[in-house]
């Protein structure tokens, strides 16, 4: 059974910075595409950022490129996602989801192409 796990979320000032975890049981994280994707209240699902399988091409929205840098621990087979410069409009659950096995990932990071996902971790950024 695939399951996900995220934590690192939490409340930060503007400017500051996280890092979320994506755990992975049941599947080797390693030989599928991640996306991290985040959800306001009223807003639609957005994708923020992947990394392919089996490589290291990784994909960033415009609104969190240069801020946001995704990353695999293989060995704990875990998945990374550092926010740096936070911003109020980064506020959201953050989930991680699963692609088909040896898929690549694309821009955008669309959620009907991912399987199994997350419950989600809250990140508020606030004052």
């Amino acid at each position: 059974q695939v399951q996900l796990v995220e934590s690192g979320g939490g409340l930060v000032e503007p400017g500051g910075s996280l890092r979320l975890s994506c755990a992975a049981s049941g599947l080797t994280l390693e030989y599928y595409p991640i996306g991290w994707f985040r959800q306001a209240p009223g807003k639609e699902r957005e994708g923020v950022s992947c990394v392919s399988s089996g490589s290291d091409t990784t994909y960033y929205a415009d609104s969190v490129r240069g801020r946001f840098s995704i990353s695999r621990d293989t060995t704990g087979n875990t998945v990374f996602l550092e926010m740096n410069d936070l911003k109020p409009e980064d506020t959201a659950v953050y989930s991680c989801a699963v692609g088909p096995k040896y898929n690549l990932c694309a821009y955008p990071v669309l959620p009907f192409l991912y399987n199994y996902w997350g419950q989600g971790t809250q990140v508020t950024v606030s004052s």
